[in-house]
């Protein structure tokens, strides 16, 4: 598989890739660390030489991340179940529940990003036209999400929206008591044995769980393996199995050919099943469960079109040749 790697570097199938774990069945079968520009959002941190502890932005893929410590806190009896109305987590807001059209939201609306308010992320994000950006620079985003105009039926419409990701990271962190990187070391972290992260926060002081998680990439991939493991992990049971199903269950069509649980991607790839985490780079988690295989990628390819490429090659070029040839 080493070689295949290099080959797919000397053939400049992978530009841009920064790192890549492959985990089958346990047993680490790649590790790959490069060298490249890499940012802290949009702060550059010129070159870096990648390494297994060296944090790396992973950008959306907190918002799949923040999806299991949901997961977790409706374990433990802090969060509202998704068939909840969403409001009823924002008391706060009583002239917005008192709109029948936002009152029959509900928290599944959030995790399936189907909130049916308008939302434009298709937009560049140093534009503060782009709806994440437009929340950041909001003296309230919990509000700006929820009073966005109504354009639809809840539920019927998949729109990728990071401020429904705001929303659930508030509902965590109220339940909780606690600041969601806090609650996310406890419970989460911690347990994998993942000791190093950084979770980025806005101006506000309050932590992104849409997109401000910093991981290594062996820590990326374990989380890889908790959601291949149906949430288990060194014989404890860290997200609860049931939620693991009904995350990975598809739900709505997203705008390419992928479905979309809650907060995770669902696609066949290569004519396996396939759960995935993705982030603006090229930043992926993919977990393959009739492979028993689990890979996680970084990359630098930020705001590029062809992002999506680097990943796509990891997979074609280098792990399943890798594996049939094994």
């Amino acid at each position: 598989m080493r070689e295949l790697l290099a080959e797919a570097v000397t053939a400049g199938q992978v530009d841009g890739l920064h790192a890549a774990v492959v985990v089958r069945g346990g047993q680490t079968l790649l590790e790959h660390y490069g060298t490249g520009v890499d940012f802290s959002w949009e702060h550059s941190l010129g070159p870096v030489g990648f390494g297994p502890t060296t944090l790396h932005d992973l950008r959306s893929v907190s918002k799949s991340v923040t999806c299991l410590l949901y997961g977790i806190a409706l374990g433990d009896g802090l969060v509202p179940a998704p068939a909840e109305p969403l409001l009823g987590g924002f008391p706060e807001y009583p002239d917005l529940a008192a709109d029948p059209d936002r009152a029959r939201l509900t928290v599944e609306h959030a995790l399936t990003m189907s909130l049916g308010l308008e939302w434009r992320e298709d937009i560049p994000y140093d534009s503060p036209a782009n709806g994440e950006i437009a929340m950041e620079l909001a003296p309230d985003r919990y509000r700006f999400v929820l009073e966005r105009p109504v354009v639809g039926p809840p539920g019927e419409s998949w729109v990728y929206c990071g401020g429904a990701t705001a929303l659930l990271g508030k509902l965590i962190a109220d339940g909780a008591g606690q600041p969601l990187p806090a609650y996310g070391r406890k419970k989460l972290f911690a347990p994998i044995g993942v000791e190093q992260f950084q979770w980025m926060e806005g101006d506000d002081g309050v932590a992104s769980p849409s997109s401000g998680l910093r991981l290594s990439p062996r820590s990326l991939a374990r989380i890889g393996e908790l959601v291949l493991a149906n949430g288990a992990w060194g014989g404890r049971q860290i997200v609860p199995a049931s939620w693991i199903n009904d995350m990975l269950q598809p739900r709505l069509p997203t705008t390419w050919n992928a479905e979309y649980g809650y907060h995770w991607y669902l696609e066949t790839f290569a004519g396996h099943r396939m759960a995935l985490a993705m982030g603006n780079g090229g930043q992926r988690v993919m977990v393959l469960p009739d492979l028993d295989l689990v890979v996680a990628v970084t990359a630098g390819n930020y705001d590029d079109p062809e992002q999506w490429r680097t990943p796509v090659a990891v997979m074609e070029q280098v792990v399943l040749p890798g594996l049939a040839a094994s």
